[in-house]
């Protein structure tokens, strides 16, 4: 059906078709639309519920509105798979997510349909602030929407969106996606009803003549309007829930029903020619059109490749734990031995793996929601009384509490704990949320001890050192299954800053962190059947590293190879250079596997550490060209 659609959806390639539809023949295409997404993400893998929740949303908003000549901006993109549908990229919807396919989110090299870029919360707002801006200072016209979910609206930046556009007046629509709300069929109905006329060109007309009757009146006019917006506004607040956005400064219209196109259609198309900042609120069902999905839909939120008929996610050929898991795991083993050990993530409950943790300790969990910055800061405050808070977040998204880690963490030496999740190359989500810069943005603070396990065994064990160190620290470990070792019955301290030889050669020194260890080290095995010797070294810190056994280990060997899933610039590589440069240590050939300088597309995880040849196989040859090489040092 990708390819050859059937239907409506035949007639559809571009929101121009959409507008040429009748209202049964948009209802139809909506469900076309679901059944490819279903059918597309059981074998692709991707955000699911979300998406299924805003079809009608997408279809009325590119039905109403001139795009891509009107700006339409998504916050996240979780959401917008249908918008990928209906605009020019139906045929390749199939690819989603797979290398050199269409992108998880959207993506403004992807189609002029995409304004922004996005994969993290609560930039819309902002970036159609901007955007609108744009449009008055260029003397165009055009509208401009931001469609921003009920989670990421908390997020902080959407805040400081809302009070600027709320502050500057320029006309401008937000869409609100409310999909936790649940509102009864002759509720949604009623309210549509009533905000269809409320919106309408004959009532904003008869109001504002009405308003100006009133001011003509000798001597008392200008009273009685202060009276009537005082009673409209006491009114309003007993009855509808967007007092704090009038109060914002944008006019509010809703909860509309998400899945009503000819509510939507009706309310757009009056609020289109609002003046000022307007909030519409969209009342969807996350899941809308899939049982399963809709039972169930924080597991379909993001979900990999799963069997339609049984909503069954696919099992793994071996079932080994994930990182995640064991981390969870271990937080539940070192809370039970230590009451001050509290737990903090942002929205990210269960991916973080805190769900258990959460069940048995809820006092001491907290989830504070899509505020990053909020959560380090809280963390600081849990720390200067003395408690030990570890912060779980992913390491794309920690990246936006950056000050918070530097000024209110590391400057004070408290003693917060980050656990950076999905760091590293992380697979079909793409370049928004590979994590592979928390080496780089992490070891140039002060006071911190940054660390990757080279398994899961190992995570445990890290996990209880950055608790037990006394100042802040820093686990980061790769998404999905580990290396499928045993596990230690308990986690022990480890010697900090302390790495460990996996194995002993002469000819050349393998200097690996984190999830390269292993590769490194079965590379390191079939070169020795060829006589060639090589030294493992799993580093396990990046801060502070093993100078001692770094400095001794290169002044025995002429060549040395550093591995790292993180960037080149300023990652572990070159913090071993800079202690080689400091210790006078000169004459080594030496190339250093990373990320080079460029953002890393989506795709499988498998294929992608080959592509950067951060694979058994890449490390292989690098060891073998780095052998020939007659040049001196090279970047990989």
């Amino acid at each position: 059906m990708n390819k050859n659609s059937t239907g409506v959806l035949s007639k559809i390639e571009t929101p121009q078709d959409l507008r040429r539809l009748s209202l049964n023949e948009l209802i139809e295409a909506a469900g076309e639309i679901r059944e490819m997404i279903i059918r597309t993400v059981s074998e692709t893998g991707g955000h699911l519920a979300s998406s299924l929740g805003t079809v009608e949303l997408t279809l009325a908003l590119h039905y109403v509105f001139n795009t891509p000549v009107d700006r339409l901006i998504w916050d996240v993109g979780h959401q917008a798979y249908a918008h990928k549908i209906v605009t020019g990229r139906k045929d390749r919807f199939s690819t989603l997510r797979q290398e050199g396919g269409l992108s998880a989110f959207p993506r403004r090299e992807e189609s002029p349909y995409d304004v922004l870029t996005v994969g993290h919360s609560g930039t819309s707002i902002s970036a159609a602030a901007g955007i609108a801006e744009g449009r008055c200072l260029g003397k165009e016209d055009f509208k401009v929407l931001a469609v921003i979910g009920d989670g990421s609206i908390s997020a902080g930046m959407a805040f400081e969106g809302l009070n600027w556009c709320g502050d500057q007046k320029k006309n401008l629509i937000i869409i609100l996606n409310d999909n936790e709300l649940s509102i009864s069929p002759n509720v949604g109905a009623l309210s549509s009803y009533l905000n269809r006329i409320m919106t309408g060109h004959t009532v904003r007309r008869l109001k504002t003549d009405l308003k100006g009757l009133i001011k003509s009146i000798p001597g008392i006019g200008e009273q009685m309007v202060k009276l009537s917006r005082q009673l409209e506004e006491s009114v309003k607040s007993l009855f509808v829930p967007g007092a704090l956005f009038e109060d914002l400064g944008f006019t509010y219209v809703g909860p509309l029903e998400g899945h009503r196109l000819d509510h939507l259609i009706g309310n757009l198309k009056n609020v289109r020619d609002l003046k000022g900042p307007v909030l519409v609120h969209v009342i969807t069902r996350k899941g809308k059109g899939y049982l399963p999905a809709e039972t169930d839909p924080l597991k379909y939120h993001g979900i990999s490749k799963f069997d339609i008929a049984s909503g069954q996610p696919a099992k793994p050929e071996v079932e080994i734990p994930t990182y995640t898991n064991i981390f969870g795991a271990t937080m539940v083993r070192l809370a039970q031995d230590n009451k001050r050990i509290v737990a903090i993530t942002a929205a990210m409950r269960e991916g973080v793996g805190l769900t258990e943790f959460a069940r048995l300790y809820p006092e001491r969990f907290y989830d504070v929601g899509i505020a990053e910055q909020h959560a380090v800061t809280f963390a600081a405050g849990l720390a200067i009384e003395s408690f030990l808070p570890v912060v779980a977040i992913y390491s794309t998204f920690l990246q936006r509490a950056y000050d918070q880690i530097i000024h209110d963490v590391c400057l004070q030496n408290l003693p917060v704990v980050f656990a950076l999740d999905r760091s590293g190359i992380v697979g079909e989500d793409g370049p928004t949320h590979h994590g592979l810069f928390d080496l780089s943005y992490l070891r140039s603070i002060p006071n911190l001890v940054v660390m990757a396990p080279k398994d899961e065994n190992e995570i445990q064990h890290m996990l209880k050192t950055a608790v037990e160190c006394g100042r802040p620290a820093a686990v980061r470990y790769p998404r999905g299954q580990g290396a499928g070792v045993r596990l230690d019955n308990q986690p022990r301290l480890l010697p900090l800053g302390k790495g460990e030889i996996i194995r002993k050669g002469s000819d050349l020194a393998v200097l690996a962190i984190g999830s390269c260890v292993y590769p490194a080290e079965m590379a390191a095995l079939l070169l020795a059947k060829e006589g060639i010797s090589i030294t493992v070294i799993n580093a396990r810190f990046v801060k502070p590293l093993d100078e001692d056994l770094i400095v001794t280990t290169c002044k025995n060997i002429k060549y040395l190879l550093t591995v790292e899933d993180n960037v080149l610039n300023g990652g572990f590589g070159s913090a071993v250079l800079e202690l080689l440069a400091s210790r006078g240590i000169w004459g080594l050939k030496v190339k250093m596997l990373g990320i080079p300088d460029r953002f890393v597309e989506h795709g499988a995880l498998k294929d992608l550490r080959g592509k950067y040849r951060l694979d058994r196989r890449g490390i292989e040859e690098a060891i073998r060209s780095l052998l020939n090489d007659k040049t001196g040092d090279e970047r990989g």
